[in-house]
């Protein structure tokens, strides 16, 4: 799986923090980004959830394909 998140769109709300702790943080200046390590969201059924809770759909989940 592929989690991209739009750097310009998030608004730092912590949502996907919230759904998903093992797989998204925030940075220094409050924005949403991905746990070290944790790249391709593999093993944590909340990354979907989390994207869902974005409430400006910054976070997008995509099948990995190969």
């Amino acid at each position: 799986m592929h989690i991209d998140i739009d750097k310009d769109v998030c608004i730092g709300a912590g949502q996907c923090a919230l759904a998903a702790p093992g797989v998204f943080t925030q940075d220094d200046d409050g924005y949403s980004t991905l746990v070290p390590g944790h790249e391709n969201g593999t093993g944590d059924p909340m990354v979907r959830e989390a994207a869902r809770a974005c409430p400006v759909s910054a976070i997008t989940v995509r099948d990995s394909t190969g």
